[in-house]
């Protein structure tokens, strides 16, 4: 799976921004997707992430740091994954990457990045003061 995010841009704290992931190569109906972001000098750390469960629905889960700012959802039509930046303060400027897993996962390791074989080449979010 290749994947590839755009959407990132500089924005004003209190402004919202629409991050895209595009996956090819295989459909992403049965793959868990997730969001990190890694700021400078800072490890990349765990913003939102999805993992299939029963009847074609999915489970979400994100970072306390981002709950109830962030909504991420999914087109597996499109292929795509989305990240809906609400409320944006300036500590969530990072480069934000976009990831794809194959298999099964239980809740607690949907935030590891260990988990994740694929990654996308990320897409920078300036968050001015």
């Amino acid at each position: 799976v290749q994947l590839q995010a755009s959407g990132g841009g500089l924005v004003e704290a209190g402004g919202s921004l629409r991050l895209s992931c595009v996956a090819s190569g295989r459909n992403i109906g049965n793959y868990g997707l997730a969001w990190f972001r890694q700021a400078p000098g800072k490890e990349r750390e765990f913003v939102s992430g999805d993992r299939p469960l029963m009847g074609s629905t999915y489970g979400t889960y994100y970072a306390n740091s981002v709950k109830g700012r962030f909504t991420a959802s999914r087109d597996n039509a499109k292929n795509t994954v989305y990240l809906l930046m609400n409320s944006l303060k300036p500590d969530d400027t990072a480069v934000y990457y976009c990831a794809a897993r194959s298999g099964t996962i239980i809740s607690s390791r949907v935030g590891d990045r260990a988990q994740y074989n694929f990654w996308g080449q990320g897409t920078q979010v300036t968050v001015s003061s």
